[in-house]
């Protein structure tokens, strides 16, 4: 009885063997780098008037004290809401600071392949502003947030740039206290920084109001996000995250997941380069009209984040050096 109780423990720890060297091989093979190099088309930006202009490069001078990227994707109507606050604020802030005019900024609106009007939407928003003040880039097709947020980051002017959600669903006012967080950093190593809004505050109140079904796949990947990838921040995913242009360099030239696990990758890569991080609670509303399906873009970040880890610990995926965007 011991003899076959032994005999089936061995097979078992076989198979688990073999079952965690296929799941590394998988993840091995089946790496790839993001493609950074824009198609023709999303090299360049309409003018009011209808004339192309290309785009500049993350790895140029700054010229601007702040480039807020917005991924968007079938986003025509909560877009609106969201630039009218974003704008509201950025305008007054501008007007206050005439007398010290160091604060500029653009807003980059990332269509990310949408199949309605979110890219005749947001040009209504250059015509109004102007493409010095508000500048659209169309992906050809639809990549995931990752890819959107990346492409719109390295076409940014700003000396800070920040990321922040075409639902609205973060008062664009909070921008401050990321700020803030950014500014408490110390030291900052070749002034690299980031500075996270974080919902981990609310946490009580969505668990209160969310099914048990989903409190356990939000609760499975926090414990996913800590065990294989990210310690000590508590809500990496909130889409209100704040760079120095030197950071957004050095972590988006090592980034490799385009969809929604991109936000883990990021700070991850973040902690490896030893870049400090801040994390300020804000605002937030849940809006209506997510793109997350609650099963299966659980299900996707899950492998994301196991195959992340896997795949830098065999070194499939690598930090990349700085190097000039095209």
């Amino acid at each position: 009885m011991d003899v076959c109780l032994c005999a089936v423990l061995q097979a078992l720890l076989v198979l688990a063997v073999l079952a965690l060297a296929l799941v590394v091989l998988i993840a091995h093979v089946s790496a790839g780098m993001v493609n950074q190099t824009s198609r023709d088309q999303e090299r360049y930006f309409l003018t009011p008037g209808g004339e192309k202009n290309p785009f500049p490069s993350l790895s140029d001078p700054h010229s601007r004290e702040l480039s807020v990227v917005v991924p968007s994707y079938n986003e025509e109507f909560r877009l609106p809401v969201m630039m009218e606050e974003a704008m509201a604020y950025l305008e007054k802030r501008q007007s206050v600071q005439k007398e010290n005019p160091s604060f500029t900024y653009e807003v980059i609106i990332v269509d990310d392949g949408s199949r309605d009007r979110t890219t005749e939407v947001a040009l209504g928003y250059t015509k109004k502003y102007g493409a010095d003040k508000v500048r659209v880039l169309t992906l050809v097709k639809n990549r995931g947030k990752g890819a959107a947020v990346h492409m719109g980051t390295l076409s940014s002017r700003g000396r800070l740039v920040l990321m922040a959600d075409a639902d609205g669903a973060t008062k664009f006012a909070d921008i401050e206290k990321v700020e803030a967080g950014l500014r408490n950093l110390s030291p900052k190593p070749e002034n690299m920084a980031i500075s996270c809004g974080s919902r981990a505050h609310l946490e009580k109140e969505s668990v209160a109001q969310r099914s048990l079904f989903r409190t356990f796949l939000m609760y499975g990947f926090h414990f996913l996000v800590w065990f294989f990838c990210v310690k000590g921040i508590k809500d990496t995913q909130c889409g209100f995250k704040l760079f120095t242009r030197e950071a957004a360099l050095r972590t988006f030239s090592s980034l490799h997941v385009e969809r929604w696990a991109f936000d883990v990758e990021l700070l991850y890569v973040a902690q490896r380069l030893k870049i400090p991080v801040a994390e300020v609670a804000v605002n937030w509303t849940e809006i209506e009209g997510s793109k997350l399906v609650p099963f299966w873009s659980w299900l996707q970040m899950g492998k994301d984040l196991v195959f992340i880890r896997l795949r830098y610990i065999t070194g499939a995926w690598r930090l990349e050096p700085l190097r000039k965007t095209q």
